[in-house]
């Protein structure tokens, strides 16, 4: 009996074929792990397995749960951004410390010095 093609859920065109991909994180490399992945759209799919892997993974680098919602405040004549404390230890930022902060793509970056 032949497999049936499985479709792309997300463009509807390609078909999902098995392979590996390059898992990252806010940045941070997690490693290489198998997915389905479309050949038309490059949209990748994990099974429940691999996705508890990555977050294992993400979980033993310190990242996991990193991202967090923020508001942005006024101070003078200038806006505020509150540093979340678990992504303030994790760079190791401390009070007084200098950061260059510049744009990109519709992004703040911030980098610590």
């Amino acid at each position: 009996m032949k497999n049936k093609k499985q479709i792309c859920p997300i463009c509807e065109k390609g078909e999902l074929k098995k392979g590996k991909i390059q898992e990252t994180m806010f940045g941070v490399n997690l490693g290489k792990f198998p997915a389905q992945i479309c050949t038309k759209c490059g949209e990748s799919f994990t099974d429940e397995k691999t996705t508890i892997a990555i977050e294992k993974k993400a979980k033993e680098k310190g990242i996991w749960g990193m991202g967090k919602m923020t508001k942005i405040a006024k101070s003078g004549n200038s806006l505020a951004v509150r540093i979340p404390k678990k992504i303030a230890d994790y760079l190791n930022l401390k009070e007084g410390r200098e950061a260059f902060i510049h744009p990109e793509k519709h992004k703040i970056i911030i980098e610590p010095n």
